[in-house]
């Protein structure tokens, strides 16, 4: 929770539409990934095995630039492919490193959502 509230981009809306709960029934699934330096934590990724999406890739801004962004979600995507996905979805904001990042990492821009996200898939 520390790092999803510590971006600069991406920030939630509603800081309560994540819960505790939401996050433990992620980990309760082994559809979370961590990225770990000594001292903790510094990324995540998540994928969601009900609808096929990336539910949450965030490093710390500390880390970031560092590859562990591409990591987290290379192991994201192989768990959504092991669960029978062949198409993987997100959504991020319009214009944000995160809209870059999916981009140069072969996403495609498939529309605009109506919360204004830009709604991204690949091929896994």
């Amino acid at each position: 929770m520390e790092i999803r509230f510590a971006v600069r981009e991406n920030r939630l809306a509603d800081p309560t539409s994540v819960t505790a709960a939401d996050c433990s029934a992620f980990i309760a699934r082994d559809l979370v990934w961590v990225a770990e330096e000594p001292g903790g934590i510094v990324g995540f990724s998540a994928s969601n095995d009900l609808d096929g999406t990336i539910w949450a890739l965030f490093i710390d801004p500390t880390d970031q630039c560092r590859g562990l962004g591409a990591g987290l979600l290379a192991l994201a995507c192989a768990d959504l492919a092991a669960k029978g996905f062949a198409i993987a979805r997100l959504t991020t904001d319009p214009g944000t490193r995160a809209d870059r990042f999916y981009r140069r990492h072969g996403w495609k821009a498939t529309g605009i959502g109506e919360d204004g996200e830009v709604q991204f898939e690949k091929v896994l």
